[in-house]
């Protein structure tokens, strides 16, 4: 018996940075191309931005294609799923006239418990205390995303989703779990502890989850499969992004599971050839949130300015991003990755007003010049960038709605891009609602 095979009719969208791209919009404006929309990855710390007729959304758990009727979303097994953010999530779409379903949730995506989040602080408290000599915090957002993830490949005390709906299975994991984690939460949280660690209390609370989820609840690996055999239009969504996979980004600040196209697989139990199309999400500069190396970061105005423009703030957590200079280095490193075929460029707006716009194209590490990205914090961290200059555009082009509304100077910024990733631009985001995007020709930048 053989799998699915390619499909132009499956699309996977995935980030090129450091996260924050605009990922959102993206799938968003896909998604009524398609039927089904999959989150493959992540967990509630991923924040995705949507603007619909000047109306903001902010989704973390739930696909974005919730908002194109329609469209099932499906949550799959590679995402950890927070009940509760999901269940507040679901309802507040709800409030706002949006039905959240058909919603599918993979009976094998794991859980976060309360515990997972206290675990998540805890951790970051003893990397944060000046007597540890490692590199210090990560800078997590706290959701218990980590923990989650790593008692997933600890194996005997982890909680999926299906477990939610089996009493006994879901009492046992959970006492295994809290006795590991008590002596640690009660050292290094112990304002978290006590609710964290009654048993009693996070199974009642599940297993309440788990009555109001039951209907959503299936094996999604056999839905997708169904669905990709049947040539159905499927889009993947990935969350965070691929400087930030636990394989292949700037290790060890990171993220916990696999953001690129290469998560797909393990994500929905798909094999690879099931993934046709790659879109690849890339801000027209630089950003980051947390700790870890950023080589063109801008500790001045400039920096300031890109991200008072943007409104680069955290949508998960409102923390403040740093900004900086577009980094070719890296982004041809996550286009290879990838293997994307097409690149949308978001948020080119915000670099109007820029006399000049530097680029990255290599860097200077310990007095050599390396056009290579090697992912290591290590190296990272003595990289110097190596800067190209182009001519700015002063005029605002919000309200550009085609190539020719663009100034050349814009139009020759996208071509440099592409002709330096070697993969064509085809779309342009100069704002944050639906109409404000330019599609181009394949080509016409390559």
């Amino acid at each position: 018996m053989t799998g699915p095979s390619v499909s132009s009719s499956t699309t996977a969208v995935v980030g090129l940075q450091w996260g924050d791209e605009g990922k959102g919009k993206i799938v968003d404006l896909l998604a009524a191309e398609h039927d089904i929309v999959v989150r493959y990855n992540g967990g509630a710390n991923a924040g995705h931005s949507v603007v619909v007729n000047g109306e903001r959304f902010a989704l973390h758990l739930m696909p974005s294609g919730v908002l194109c009727p329609g469209v099932r979303s499906v949550i799959a097994n590679g995402v950890v799923v927070d009940p509760e953010q999901l269940l507040n999530e679901i309802e507040g779409l709800r409030r706002r006239g949006i039905e959240a379903g058909p919603l599918l949730l993979s009976d094998r995506a794991h859980v976060v418990m309360p515990y997972h989040k206290a675990e998540d602080i805890a951790r970051e408290r003893i990397l944060a205390a000046p007597t540890q000599s490692g590199a210090g915090s990560i800078g997590t957002t706290g959701r218990g995303i980590g923990p989650a993830y790593a008692e997933k490949v600890q194996r005997g005390s982890a909680i999926r989703i299906g477990d939610l709906l089996r009493p006994d299975v879901l009492s046992a994991r959970v006492g295994t779990a809290i006795e590991t984690k008590r002596p640690m939460l009660e050292q290094h949280a112990p304002e978290l502890a006590g609710e964290a660690c009654d048993a009693d209390r996070m199974v009642e609370l599940a297993l309440g989850w788990g009555r109001q989820l039951a209907s959503s609840i299936t094996d999604t690996r056999r839905v997708l499969r169904d669905a990709v055999a049947a040539r159905e239009r499927v889009l993947f969504e990935g969350a965070n992004a691929t400087l930030l996979d636990i394989d292949h980004g700037t290790f060890p600040f990171v993220t916990s599971s696999s953001p690129s196209v290469l998560g797909i697989g393990p994500g929905t139990g798909l094999p690879p050839r099931a993934v046709g199309r790659t879109v690849g999400i890339a801000k027209a500069y630089q950003t980051r949130v947390g700790a870890g190396p950023m080589p063109t970061e801008l500790s001045g105005p400039e920096g300031e300015r890109i991200r008072e423009r943007g409104r680069e703030f955290g949508t998960t957590t409102g923390r403040p991003r740093r900004c900086g200079w577009l980094d070719l280095v890296a982004l041809r490193y996550a286009a290879e990755i990838n293997g994307i075929d097409e690149i949308a460029l978001m948020l080119l707006d915000v670099l109007a007003g820029f006399d000049e716009l530097r680029v990255c194209t290599a860097y200077r590490v310990r007095g050599r010049i390396e056009s290579d990205f090697h992912p290591d914090t290590a190296e990272l961290d003595g990289a110097e960038p190596v800067y190209e200059s182009l001519p700015g555009f002063s005029e605002e082009i919000t309200g550009a709605r085609s190539v020719s509304d663009l100034p050349a100077e814009a139009i020759g910024y996208v071509s440099f891009i592409s002709e330096h990733v070697g993969v064509p631009v085809s779309l342009v985001s100069v704002g944050p609602d639906r109409a404000q995007t330019i599609g181009l020709e394949r080509g016409v930048y390559a």
